[in-house]
């Protein structure tokens, strides 16, 4: 399953917004992503359909077993790409904005060897720059 760049913020949404308070709705996503919630009804429904996220009678939104890993991956990838790029010399807020928009499109593979590096750098090993 191809989920489209907007379809992984709102996975990510909800997930971040489970983990903060527990308790998710469309409007918290169209608040927390700064969107209409008529776009948000429109992805919501999409990762309904993907049997990312599931919806109760009171309409609060729980992340799938296979949405909550998804959404893993997605926020693994910001982390490992905002870490690479602090370590680079971006600035704090510049790193999280550009691995917003990085963490689409990077491969797992990349991702893997990024992971790598920074793990090499930490451990005393930075041959990438000495």
């Amino acid at each position: 399953m191809t989920l489209h760049r907007a379809g992984e913020d709102y996975l990510k949404a909800v997930y971040v917004l489970q983990n903060d308070g527990g308790i998710v709705h469309s409007a918290d996503i169209a608040r927390k992503l700064k969107l209409s919630r008529a776009s948000v009804s429109r992805g919501v429904r999409i990762l309904l359909e993907e049997g990312l996220i599931l919806m109760d009678r009171d309409k609060r939104l729980h992340l799938t077993k296979a949405g909550k890993k998804r959404a893993e991956q997605i926020c693994e990838k910001h982390r490992v790409l905002e870490a690479w790029l602090i370590r680079a010399g971006v600035d704090a807020e510049t790193a999280e904005k550009d691995a917003c928009g990085m963490e689409h499109a990077v491969s797992d593979k990349s991702i893997e060897a990024l992971r790598a590096q920074l793990e090499e750098q930490e451990a005393g090993n930075d041959r990438i720059y000495g």
